[in-house]
């Protein structure tokens, strides 16, 4: 009976160990949570984030004329396994069904996705440039031609 016992607590060890491991990769996107925010003269771009729980990070964004919401987005980090994604659902757009970016770098202050497949764009990279701002990159290939955006966001408190 002891030695079960023992197994059964070195097993549970192992278990703990290897889902702490797992998921490890998302973790790093901490700076990413809270509310972030873009003026121009053409609106306001807001993104906000939240920790649903370890695997999974929760995200919106709105892109704000005046009284009207122009652009609508929900987000998601998601790791499974050993990978982590971005998941984008845009109303009205790729019939309602949700796109997925594969996290292909990642260092403590920058996470590049890609889909290739996607119609535009086919790259994002958030970058953390100070604890209160971070730069969105897209990119990708519209009409044949290169394309890209570049959003510089503030932390709001």
């Amino acid at each position: 009976m002891k030695k079960i016992a023992q197994l059964f607590i070195l097993v549970l060890t192992l278990t703990s160990c290897f889902k702490s491991n797992e998921t490890s990769k998302i973790v790093v996107a901490d700076w990413l949570l809270g509310k972030w925010e873009n003026k121009t003269a053409d609106g306001k771009l807001l993104e906000i984030w939240k920790k649903t729980n370890d695997s999974i990070y929760d995200g919106a964004s709105y892109f704000i004329k005046g009284k009207d919401t122009l652009h609508f987005e929900t987000i998601q980090l998601e790791q499974k396994a050993d990978e982590v994604f971005y998941l984008s659902t845009i109303g009205g757009q790729n019939n309602d069904e949700t796109v997925t970016f594969n996290l292909i770098a990642s260092t403590e202050n920058q996470f590049v996705f890609e889909n290739p497949k996607n119609d535009y764009p086919q790259k994002i990279i958030y970058s953390l440039i100070t604890n209160d701002s971070l730069e969105i990159y897209i990119s990708g290939i519209v009409q044949g031609k290169p394309s890209s955006a570049k959003y510089s966001m503030t932390k709001m408190n």
